[in-house]
């Protein structure tokens, strides 16, 4: 045979050998698209009940007329189920040049509180849950726990409180004890949302939970096959949740049957891979990848309907109003989408590095950086209009007369300049 030949079939040996370890190596790095399962067997779930409550004491008398709370809550991450991180009608002008009061706890806040009838509830990074009155800043009660970076969900005289030790908690509103605690496998970092009296969460073992509100009893468990660190959201019967393995689930809600599922890529080879939570205005799924991709889904059947960019990491839950989608990233921009189309209506430069959700309110969004400044720019046009220096990681939650802005281990309130003076009861 001539030498040639000969060199010629090695070289065509070598190249097949080398095809077929790319292939297998592709094989072996990218994920499957798993559809998910419900898990039915939950051997290692435990549902612990809370003791037992003593009898009410006889009610005191009514004291006399006074200063009444905010009625508009903000009873979870993201102020609705929707996780839209939006009160576009709350009127009540940029945040007044003097704060109300102001309240060190210890530690820092990697998410926001909650707020409803005049209590705020909100969690440190080292494990301790809080209750604070909203007037004064005065703490009513303090609760230790695992490490939390989540914001508790307020359901009626519950208050529902996730932990990275894998527990889940509900806690009497009114003095911390707690009720009930479900274990899991995984880490809690997801924020709980509660619609219909069922509480929404998942964990880092990949399943994302539906159980009871009274009693903490699981109602349902669905296996996507990703790590979550995501907060579900809800809307009318769908419940939608991000992964780390690149997908997004959205499940029947009373049953956790799958409704839908989407892988997104991001080159030939890899997913993307998702920590910020997903947030919907009804009609798309919106979310942010690690690696900066914005994606809009079609909340119907999951159908990807644009892509867009952040610089550098994406981190931040997308806020929704008007029209308009509000994301973050590590170059410092946040940039307003427009939700039908991904285009790019405005963007706003700052020297630090957004990993925190911004939110919306009236005609304003704030957002926070890494470097401890907190912004509000107009939703209109993008211009800068307050700013103050403190901050990190998400800015805070807004009622129809009070800001309140969780900056860097302080929660401080800001009565809004505008804001409608307060009634009596």
């Amino acid at each position: 045979m001539p030498r040639a030949l000969i060199w010629i079939i090695a070289a065509v040996v070598v190249l097949v050998l080398a095809l077929g370890g790319l292939v297998a190596g592709i094989a072996i790095t990218t994920p499957n698209e798993t559809k998910g399962a419900l898990d039915t067997e939950l051997e290692d779930v435990t549902v612990i009940p809370g003791p037992r409550p003593s009898p009410r004491p006889r009610p005191k008398p009514r004291p006399r007329p006074q200063k009444v709370a905010d009625r508009l809550c903000w009873p979870t991450f993201g102020a609705n189920p929707q996780r839209s991180l939006a009160r576009p009608h709350a009127r009540l002008g940029l945040p007044a040049r003097k704060p109300l009061w102001a309240r060190g706890l210890g530690d820092y806040m990697e998410y926001p509180p909650s707020y409803c009838d005049g209590v705020l509830y909100v969690n440190t990074y080292n494990g301790v849950t809080f209750a604070l009155d909203a007037e004064t800043g005065k703490v009513l009660w303090r609760r230790k726990g695992n490490t939390h970076a989540s914001t508790p969900a307020i359901d009626g005289p519950r208050v529902i409180v996730s932990s990275h030790d894998g527990t889940v908690r509900a806690l009497d509103r009114r003095n911390g004890r707690e009720l009930w605690r479900v274990a899991t496998a995984g880490k809690v970092e997801s924020s709980p949302v509660v619609v219909g009296g069922l509480v929404y969460f998942g964990a880092t073992d990949g399943r994302l939970f539906a159980v009871r509100s009274t009693t903490g009893r699981v109602r349902w468990a669905y296996h996507t096959g990703g790590r979550i660190n995501a907060s579900p959201s809800v809307y009318g019967r769908r419940v939608c949740i991000s992964t780390y393995a690149g997908s997004i689930f959205c499940l029947d809600r009373l049953n956790g049957r799958r409704l839908w599922s989407t892988y997104v890529k991001r080159d030939a080879f890899r997913y993307e891979s998702f920590y910020a939570s997903p947030s919907t205005d009804g009609r798309r799924v919106f979310c942010v990848s690690r690696a900066g991709k914005v994606v809009a889904l079609d909340a119907r059947n999951g159908r990807l309907l644009w892509t867009a960019r952040v610089g550098g990491y994406g981190y931040t839950t997308p806020a929704v109003a008007n029209g308009r989608v509000f994301v973050g990233g590590f170059d410092g921009v946040l940039r307003a989408l427009r939700t039908t189309t991904g285009a790019e209506l405005w963007r706003v430069d700052t020297p630090g590095r957004i990993l925190g959700a911004p939110f919306v309110a009236g005609n304003h969004v704030f957002f926070s950086t890494l470097e401890t400044e907190t912004y509000g720019v107009r939703i209109s046009d993008g211009k800068l209009v307050w700013r103050l220096g403190m901050g990190k990681y998400s800015p805070g939650i807004v009622t129809e007369r009070t800001y309140f802005l969780s900056l860097n281990g302080m929660l401080v309130a800001f009565r809004g300049r505008d804001a409608p003076p307060a009634r009596r009861r």
